[in-house]
């Protein structure tokens, strides 16, 4: 679980969070949805630690991230997995190489443990046999599954999704949101999906915040979110007339 308590973040004279407070659960899919500006993506980037905020409070697990030690830090980023936006893999590395890279940096593992891993996380997400293919050679459904892959290779607490369907069709969207929501329940990791994409909103959307101006304007889930009648919250989610049938169907 992380508890964020009244987050602060302004640069320069622009105040971009104001007293942000949510709980992401462990074993759910929280979502972080807001229009473009919204301070998304900033709150994102506090809880990775890329940035600092002004002041308010980040728990981990019950733990102040802003008290920690230096060796405390580093245990935490080590319990992090990343799903980067376009998945980041590295062209010159096979997918195996991708997958094993976490390993190679931050564990003491042998190269048999390693590749057991490795052979282990993509079976997990249905590609077996696929450890020599370059990512020239996949589709990006498969760049996606490899990315999560190599995010779980450390078996992580925490997982953070940057906009995880970015460039996907709509069919390969939906296999992907349903390999985050079971690898989520499977080992009941904390996640947290930054995402533009109402489907992944009606699909997975178990735990949802919904920034707009800096602010926490609603908290729900996808269920409620349809009922909702937070005005700001209806115009970004109904801004298409597919969702605005919907919400009248």
């Amino acid at each position: 679980m992380i508890e964020i308590q009244n987050i602060h973040k302004k640069f320069e004279k622009n105040e971009v969070l104001k007293n942000v407070s949510f709980i992401f659960k462990e074993g759910k899919t929280n979502l972080i949805i807001g229009e473009s500006g919204s301070g998304k993506t900033t709150l994102i980037k506090i809880l990775v630690g890329l940035y600092k905020h002004d002041y308010g409070t980040v728990l981990f697990n019950g733990e102040d991230v802003g008290k920690m030690k230096t060796k405390q830090t580093r245990k935490l980023r080590q319990e992090i997995g990343m799903l980067f936006q376009g998945g980041a893999l590295y062209d010159y590395m096979t997918v195996e190489e991708n997958i094993m890279f976490p390993l190679t940096m931050f564990t003491n593992q042998n190269e048999e443990e390693m590749k057991s891993r490795v052979n282990f996380c993509l079976n997990r997400v249905n590609l077996e046999n696929k450890n020599n293919l370059m990512p020239s050679e996949i589709s990006g459904g498969m760049k996606k599954r490899v990315a999560i892959a190599r995010a779980i290779v450390m078996q992580p607490k925490y997982l953070f999704c940057d906009e995880p369907n970015s460039g996907l069709d709509p069919k390969t969207s939906i296999v992907i949101d349903n390999l985050i929501k079971e690898i989520t329940e499977e080992y009941n990791i904390t996640t947290i999906i930054n995402t533009h994409d109402m489907n992944s909103v009606m699909q997975i959307g178990e735990n949802i915040a919904f920034i707009h101006r800096g602010e926490l304007w609603w908290e729900g889930s996808k269920e409620e979110i349809i009922k909702s009648d937070n005005i700001e919250l209806t115009n970004f989610i109904f801004a298409s007339n597919l969702f605005k049938r919907l919400r009248k169907s």
